[in-house]
């Protein structure tokens, strides 16, 4: 009898961990966004068995170590770094969900999966906002790196960082945007 009692609660420990993975932004992002590649939606399935598995191998973990494994497993099987303060939370949720594995206490299970399911929705919509932010940053970033090389004088496709107006072309090289902070933008003729 002790045995079945085992296997719900462990079957209960499995459905928190897939219930906290599926919440996860930044797996279900990687996942959406086939950063695993072409298998990206099989690896975040197998994901959840290797979490479960690791926990029942390590019985006695640290969140750090679980914080490590779970970066690792992103970085390994989704070439993607977390950074956006969740790796933390989803080890603690982990951590505590094998807690009320080992106690053997099968109402905190399904209360604490039942919490994550609902809070899903929440995250998402948070997930997508952060993601057009970040994606805004990345594009800032990429047009001052070409501003900036422009500006270290790294000339590229015959451009020079100041044109010396000559002949009948001066009044085209003439016409240029002064934009805020002392920047010049330089047109080419056609």
């Amino acid at each position: 009898m002790m045995a079945g009692a085992g296997e719900d609660s462990r079957a209960l420990f499995r459905a928190g961990v897939r219930a906290a993975l599926e919440a996860w932004p930044a797996l279900q992002i990687a996942v959406e966004n086939g950063f695993g590649g072409v298998h990206s939606q099989e690896k975040a399935e197998w994901l959840g068995g290797a979490v479960e598995e690791y926990f029942f191998r390590n019985a006695d973990l640290e969140l750090n170590e679980v914080e490590d494994f779970l970066g690792e497993l992103m970085t390994n099987e989704f070439d993607t770094v977390v950074e956006d303060g969740s790796l933390p939370q989803v080890s603690q949720q982990l951590q505590t969900l094998f807690h009320h594995f080992q106690r053997g206490d099968g109402t905190a299970l399904k209360e604490m999966a039942s919490h994550i399911t609902q809070k899903k929705c929440e995250v998402r919509a948070t997930a997508l906002t952060t993601a057009r932010e970040t994606d805004k940053d990345d594009a800032d970033n990429v047009e001052e790196m070409e501003v900036t090389a422009v500006n270290d004088g790294a000339a590229t496709d015959g451009v020079s960082p100041q044109p010396e107006p000559s002949g009948p072309d001066s009044q085209t090289i003439k016409e240029e945007d002064i934009v805020e902070d002392g920047w010049t933008i330089v047109r080419r003729k056609k």
